[in-house]
């Protein structure tokens, strides 16, 4: 050891795994045994900066007079000039040599393999140092750039195996051109070439991203977009959990796919990278890929409207508009928005109208201009809805004018790329079958901001993705186009007639009533929504023959729907202006007349179908005759399905109903939740029911038996059903996850 005063530390360890020296101190503490000197070490809580810290060591030539065993000085990382392995003859079993200012100092492991794991960590510690150093102060940028290299081929070939080995260089990289703004693009690619290896199994830190979203702006021809950005943004896709967290990885994917898009081929490579992502076969394996695809979209057409957005921020909110706006008392009295063209001829038509209408105030921005007007129709809706603490209704928000149905919205150049660019996204990733139920559900709510929904071009594009959804047989799908909550617009709102987003004659409305009648949704709750607000559209599509609209208004005369005598009459007569609609109300005059005797007081009191009776024998049996006076059927053991509920609900003095054994489902549950709500027995046993049906007899009031043996009944809906039914006094829900 030299002519150096040498001191001594030999130190036993229990054997544990470490992969890296963590942040923070590492002490060493000896504890005196009656026959040895054992040694413990412990190591302090993990740190995220990289800063010089400190290695205690105990020293054995002091401990017997160092009452807590330590030594009095601690050891820097960066003081550390040489770490060997010992390997001379005879030399302590274990052992690291640790050459200092003034001495050595000798560590000794349990075994080679914690042994090595200390040896390469301080080697890996002492380097990073230097090029911490070397890096914050460059000089010569091809020296620079060589540095870079080494360091990176440095972390490529440690034999540690930590996360933050990679990270390291990666974030000194970081600083480095965080603090260097006068590079030129040949060193920028130099630079994002040296370090792409470090990035293939690690995100890019934040300054990091910066850089790269400046370069794919730049230089969005650069092969380094292609060659090098294009696995960064396919991990950051696939692994990524929240945005929320890391917002400059969505930025960087952000500009990344508008890179991609001013390539020759443009949406072509676009198209391709997105197919990429999901995977040649039919199911995308990858689950991350979808959501994370969509934030990127949402926050760039977001981007499209901000300055807008960013300009109203004085202007009334969407349940202040609603409210009133009463709170903020520093605001101009605020105003309902009403959309207009920013035709100055329509603006003068608009302002001559009525002599009572105040002149209007026109909030103008680079792209957008809107339209508040004071008028005594929209104070009193105002004052009508002030207290109301619903959430605010968006077509009542976005006014619509007589004259047009949008705003006139002009875009920057820039602006109309993005937004072309991510709502074609949007339209690709609804091509795919396995990506459309999630996507759907991720637009339910309607992520948009009210200034998009009110541009022609943006609903007009988006449009595409909804006829999707209407046209997806997948009630997980189609469900999605009605409003997420009661008191909240959906697309089926937005895109109907009178709509904000409708711009046809109502091909997709009846698109999508079509889908949803064939679902689930015959019910009286949907027929009634339709009467009340989009009467006037479904009598006119029926008007011109269009079937789905002709049943929806037979099936408001059946279920009296309609209380009106007049409105009554005005469908009977559109009914009989058309064809179909002529022979679709003689059928339901018909099966009223078969509805008014069976329903006549007579006939049996019990009934029971003997098995393997389906659907078409129930329909015939109870056309046979009169069952107004039947309170017990039993299908049990039948082969009857959810489409019998259409002839159970006409029997009006039923009270017991047995199921056992059938394929009756939640959609014929459904239904007879809403006819059958005198039902007092119900036997559900080995039926093919879930929690989606169960739930809808909470409505069933009088049910005071309930068996529910051997179906998917779940813990929670059994604690719901037993809360809403007051009367339930006999359940079985043996054989399921609620016994």
């Amino acid at each position: 050891m030299g002519a150096a005063p040498c001191r001594r530390a030999l130190l036993h360890c229990n054997g544990m795994r470490y992969k890296l020296l963590q942040e923070g101190d590492i002490q060493v503490c000896v504890i005196r045994h009656p026959r040895t000197f054992l040694s413990k070490i412990l190591t302090s809580k993990f740190l995220r900066r990289w800063e010089p810290h400190h290695l205690t060591l105990a020293d054995n030539s002091v401990a017997s007079a160092t009452p807590t065993g330590y030594m009095e000085n601690s050891i820097s990382y960066s003081a550390i000039e040489d770490v060997q392995l010992l390997s001379w003859e005879n030399a302590p079993k274990y052992c690291l040599q640790l050459t200092i200012p003034g001495g050595t100092v000798l560590l000794q492991a349990a075994n080679s393999y914690l042994r090595d794991q200390w040896f390469h960590s301080l080697q890996w510690k002492k380097k990073i140092y230097k090029y911490k150093k070397v890096l914050s102060n460059p000089s010569r940028w091809d020296v620079v750039l060589k540095e870079i290299r080494t360091l990176v081929d440095m972390a490529l070939t440690s034999p540690l195996q930590d996360d933050s080995i990679h990270q390291a260089p990666l974030e000194i990289v970081s600083k480095l051109l965080s603090e260097n703004n006068n590079l030129t693009t040949q060193d920028h690619e130099s630079i994002i070439v040296a370090i792409a290896p470090l990035l293939e199994n690690n995100h890019p830190p934040p300054d990091l991203c910066e850089f790269f979203c400046k370069h794919c702006r730049e230089r969005p021809r650069s092969m380094v977009v292609i060659e090098v950005f294009t696995p960064v943004v396919q991990r950051i896709l696939k692994h990524n959990m929240d945005f929320g967290k890391c917002p400059r990885l969505r930025l960087f994917t952000q500009e990344y796919i508008l890179a991609l898009n001013e390539l020759n081929a443009g949406m072509e490579v676009v198209k391709k990278f997105i197919h990429s992502m999901h995977g040649p076969t039919g199911q995308c394996p990858h689950p991350r890929v979808l959501p994370n695809l969509v934030a990127v979209c949402l926050a760039a057409i977001y981007s499209c409207y901000e300055e807008f957005i960013n300009s109203r921020d004085n202007s009334p909110s969407l349940k202040e508009i609603r409210n009133g706006c009463q709170q903020q008392c520093d605001r101009k009295p605020n105003l309902p928005l009403r959309l207009l063209h920013t035709s100055p001829d329509l603006v003068s038509q608009e302002a001559t109208l009525t002599e009572s209408r105040l002149k209007p105030v026109i909030v103008t921005s680079n792209e957008i201009h809107v339209e508040v007007e004071r008028n005594n129709t929209a104070n009193q809706k105002m004052t009508a809805n002030v207290g109301n603490d619903s959430e605010p209704n968006l077509i009542d928000c976005l006014m619509v004018s007589p004259t047009c149905s949008t705003m006139s919205i002009e875009l920057s150049a820039q602006a109309d790329r993005i937004l072309g660019c991510y709502v074609e996204i949007l339209k690709m990733l609804s091509d795919y079958d396995d990506w459309r139920p999630a996507l759907a559900s991720l637009l339910q709510p309607i992520p948009f901001p009210k200034e998009a929904l009110a541009h022609e071009k943006f609903t007009k594009e988006l449009k595409y993705v909804i006829q999707r959804f209407a046209e997806d047989p997948r009630q997980e799908v189609h469900s999605c186009l009605l409003s997420v909550r009661a008191g909240k617009d959906g697309w089926f709102q937005l895109y109907s007639p009178g709509g904000v987003a409708c711009d046809d004659d109502g091909e997709l409305f009846a698109s999508m009533v079509h889908i949803l009648m064939g679902s689930c949704y015959k019910t009286k709750k949907f027929l009634l929504s339709l009467a009340e607000n989009k009467l006037g559209p479904c009598m006119l599509l029926a008007l011109r023959g269009n079937q789905t609209m002709v049943e929806i208004l037979c099936l408001m005369l059946e279920y009296n729907i309609i209380d009106n005598n007049d409105t009554q009459l005005q469908i009977i007569s559109t009914l009989e202006s058309t064809d179909v609609g002529k022979r679709m109300y003689e059928q339901l005059c018909d099966r009223q007349r078969e509805l008014k005797e069976l329903q006549r007081k007579g006939g049996p009191t019990r009934l029971t179908l003997p098995s393997k009776s389906t659907d078409a024998d129930l329909a015939r049996l109870l056309s046979s005759g009169s069952f107004g006076n039947l309170e017990n059927l039993s299908l049990a053991f039948t082969n009857v399905t959810s489409a019998c509920a259409e002839h159970l609900i006409k029997l009006p003095s039923l009270k017991q109903l047995n199921l056992w054994s059938t394929q009756f489902g939640d959609a014929g549950l459904r239904l007879l939740s809403e006819h059958l709500t005198m039902l007092q027995v119900l036997n559900l046993c080995e039926t093919p029911v879930t929690d989606a049906g169960l739930l809808a007899l909470s409505s069933m009031k009088s049910l005071c038996s309930l068996n529910m043996n051997s179906t998917k009944l779940s813990a929670d809906t059994y604690e719901d059903l037993k809360a809403k039914l007051p009367n339930l006094k006999e359940v079985d829900v043996r054989y399921t996850e609620a016994w």
